[in-house]
């Protein structure tokens, strides 16, 4: 005979039953947490191992081409500061010839204008006359190099070179017999047999020679060889030398 607790209980025991999962999992071993991908020392220090220095050769091309880009720089910069050089002493050339072109020009418009010729442009420092016990036969006109020398009258070269004493000379004669004489110069502009024409531009002032620094030292030599004071004779025939 069948009581009511038994048939309630298994029915108790069957719903209970009923509700469990049909698998519950089993619980991990220490095997298996000590070979998980996870927990492996292996696969942690792979992870928390830096990345590789380059290599000696990957060095070494590094550094190569790091040189090459420096000395590709160095050779930029010393192209560049040689054509600011030579375009410098360019501009410098160019100038001084529209200064000495000019000069010339003026003092030839000067001449055919009737107007009064500009030998030079500069200061009187020495006179004719004695000096430091000697005769000195010319006129002294301080000027930096370079400054042009203009002829006053028209004339023939004829002497252009080396001078003793002078260094370097120009000497002109003019059609009464008058020589004029330019020392010191440094550079002539005029070969010996040229004709040049009053206010010409025919040597630049110097300090060549026996000088105590850059001037023109003029002299004039009458139609008879003597040599006479160039200050009254350039005064009176207007020529202006300062």
């Amino acid at each position: 005979m069948t009581s009511w607790f038994d048939t309630a209980g298994s029915s108790s025991v069957s719903n209970q039953n009923a509700a469990l999962p049909a698998t519950v999992p089993a619980p991990r071993s220490a095997a298996d947490t000590a070979t998980s991908p996870i927990a492996d020392p292996a696969t942690i220090a792979s992870l928390a191992a830096p990345a590789a220095a380059p290599s000696a050769a990957a060095r070494t091309v590094a550094a190569a081409d790091t040189g090459r880009a420096r000395a590709a720089s160095a050779v930029q910069a010393a192209t560049a500061s040689v054509d600011q050089v030579r375009k410098a002493a360019e501009e410098r050339a160019r100038a001084v010839e529209a200064a000495r072109a000019a000069g010339a020009t003026g003092a030839l418009q000067s001449a055919s204008a009737g107007g009064a010729v500009s030998i030079v442009t500069g200061r009187v420092t020495s006179g004719f006359g004695s000096r430091w016990g000697t005769q000195h036969m010319g006129l002294d006109i301080a000027a930096p190099i370079g400054t042009p020398i203009h002829v006053p009258l028209a004339g023939t070269v004829i002497s252009s070179g080396p001078a003793s004493g002078f260094g370097m000379w120009v000497r002109v004669r003019h059609s009464d017999g008058t020589v004029t004489v330019y020392g010191h110069i440094n550079r002539s502009l005029v070969s010996v047999g040229q004709k040049v024409a009053a206010g010409q531009q025919i040597a630049e002032v110097g300090n060549r020679g026996q000088s105590t620094g850059p001037h023109l030292h003029i002299e004039v030599v009458d139609p008879s060889g003597t040599k006479i004071n160039p200050k009254p004779w350039l005064d009176a025939n207007g020529f202006r030398y300062t």
